[in-house]
């Protein structure tokens, strides 16, 4: 290898300092923003009031539950054409900026207790670490976090109520510092998944009836609360706190809080990356090279 010299050396130090600078840049302009918006909002510190955050496409871009399937299935947890179909899935997603409709939804959780049948809770969990942070960490809008923790230093819990299960959404409310989380619950009988749910899919009107159920629980105020999401889904649940914020909203629910009054928050444009809700060749080969290293790896001669 050629010996460096104090030139090199010197432009590796200054393309350093240019990186650094950069990164305190970026994270000024984050904590301006969620300074503007919790100005807008009047976050003010009180015991009573608390936050909710939707997860997918609100605190993670894209959705929680395929980064989680992508993780399973480079693992051999589930045929590859599951995986396909999955990221069929979040490509609409993520390229119409919309979620899927209740009964998609409802399909796809089956579809996924049907994997996590017969497994332990203890693996889930172990698993959901790791993948956590081979998949999911990168994927949280700096933003929304910023806007999460604005809450908590103003005294105010915070949690997650997310349709995904509630152990992944545990393990995402604690790595980020949060107060915990609600999502949807599978039943387990001696630490192993049964493949059947316990209740509903915490979803649309499910939410709603969890956050006011929590309430009751908690001596919360909720007309003093604030709530966070992307989707129309969650009007119910946006509807019965005091404060509602639609952030990177679909179409339906922009029109809605433009209806109400309510604050609209698009951080999807204020990135240089590609927008999330534009077509693009990009997005969609991004989908299908998922499907193609599922594919692959299953394809693999075993040792």
């Amino acid at each position: 290898m050629p010996r460096r010299g104090h030139q090199d050396i010197r432009n590796d130090e200054a393309a350093l300092v240019t990186l650094a600078g950069e990164g305190r840049a970026e994270a000024a302009r984050i904590s301006n923003v969620a300074g503007g918006v919790a100005a807008e909002l009047g976050i003010a510190q009180d015991l009573t009031a608390a936050a909710f955050f939707d997860l997918d496409n609100t605190m993670m871009r894209g959705a929680s539950v395929f980064y989680f399937a992508q993780g399973l299935a480079a693992r051999n947890f589930f045929p590859a054409g599951a995986l396909a179909s999955i990221a069929w899935q979040q490509l609409r997603f993520r390229v119409g900026g919309k979620e899927l409709s209740p009964e998609e939804i409802r399909t796809s959780r089956e579809q996924a207790l049907s994997f996590v049948a017969g497994r332990s809770t203890r693996q889930f969990v172990e698993l959901g670490e790791v993948i956590y942070d081979e998949l999911m960490a990168e994927r949280i809008w700096s933003e929304t976090l910023a806007l999460a923790q604005i809450h908590i230093e103003a005294g105010q819990r915070v949690w997650l109520v997310t349709a995904t299960p509630v152990e992944l959404a545990t393990i995402i409310a604690r790595r980020l510092g949060l107060t915990g989380a609600l999502g949807t619950v599978a039943e387990t009988v001696d630490g192993v998944y049964t493949g059947r749910l316990v209740g509903d899919i915490l979803h649309g009107a499910a939410k709603a009836k969890a956050v006011r159920a929590l309430a009751i629980r908690e001596g919360l105020d909720l007309q003093l609360c604030t709530a966070y999401s992307d989707s129309a889904n969650d009007i119910p649940m946006l509807s019965m706190v005091g404060t509602a914020v639609a952030v990177n909203p679909d179409p339906d629910l922009r029109e809605t809080a433009r209806a109400q009054g309510w604050e609209i928050q698009e951080f999807r444009t204020r990135r240089k990356a590609a927008k999330i809700g534009v077509p693009s060749v990009l997005g969609i080969g991004v989908a299908a090279g998922a499907v193609a290293a599922g594919l692959a790896y299953h394809r693999r001669p075993r040792d």
